[in-house]
């Protein structure tokens, strides 16, 4: 079965909204200082440990990772990715400048905070792209070894939620747990293998035609 391919472009709209998507919904989990998981629950955490910002933190803490994705994926799967976690990163920091969330329940920041970092990753993912770090491996290992993104990411998020229950107060942390729930679920639940599979880059690319608009 072949797979649709984009044109650059058109991952570079879809690259911006997912990133949109993503930056909202962690503001949405900065409001309460909630927790996500992966790279971005790393960089939270250090927000936290040192004076550096989370964008800041968020494009550092990629960068080793860039190597998995270039020699392991795709050179086109590692610049969609070095773009998306660049407008995550600038989104984030820029955010304040466009909305104020006077009041908003925590328990909706972490269930609609996950949903739409889901979606966005989601997004990322059919656009040949990923928020980076764990996010690669999840995708490397979903690859080669058939091993669900959705339900790795899951894992590692409970590693690391888990670990911030010595650095964050427990509520905080349960909170944190459901948005990570919610964000995983949606992902194991529409991103599977077979499915589509647009992060891994075709020998012959150009020649892949979408079968679906043949039929």
């Amino acid at each position: 079965m072949n797979f649709p391919s984009h044109r650059f472009y058109e991952d570079l709209i879809a690259l911006f909204c997912a990133g949109v998507l993503v930056s909202f919904g962690i503001v949405l989990f900065e409001k309460h200082n909630l927790l996500t998981g992966g790279t971005a629950g790393i960089a939270i955490i250090g927000t936290h440990l040192t004076s550096l910002s989370f964008g800041l933190l968020f494009f550092l803490v990629n960068i080793p990772f860039y190597y998995i994705a270039w020699t392991r994926l795709s050179k086109r799967f590692t610049i969609n990715t070095f773009i998306s976690v660049t407008v995550v990163s600038v989104m984030t920091e820029k955010m304040g400048s466009f909305i104020t969330i006077s009041h908003i329940e925590p328990l909706f920041s972490s269930i609609v905070g996950g949903i739409l970092i889901g979606v966005g990753v989601l997004i990322m993912f059919r656009h040949k792209s990923s928020l980076g770090g764990l996010g690669i491996l999840a995708l490397y290992l979903q690859n080669k070894f058939n091993i669900r993104a959705g339900k790795f990411g899951l894992l590692i998020d409970a590693l690391i939620l888990s670990s911030s229950i010595f650095i964050f107060s427990f509520d905080l942390v349960i909170l944190s747990i459901f948005g990570a729930i919610t964000l995983n679920l949606l992902v194991a639940v529409n991103h599977k293998p077979g499915r589509y599979q647009a992060y891994i880059e075709p020998k012959n690319e150009s020649k892949i035609t979408d079968t679906a608009t043949q039929t």
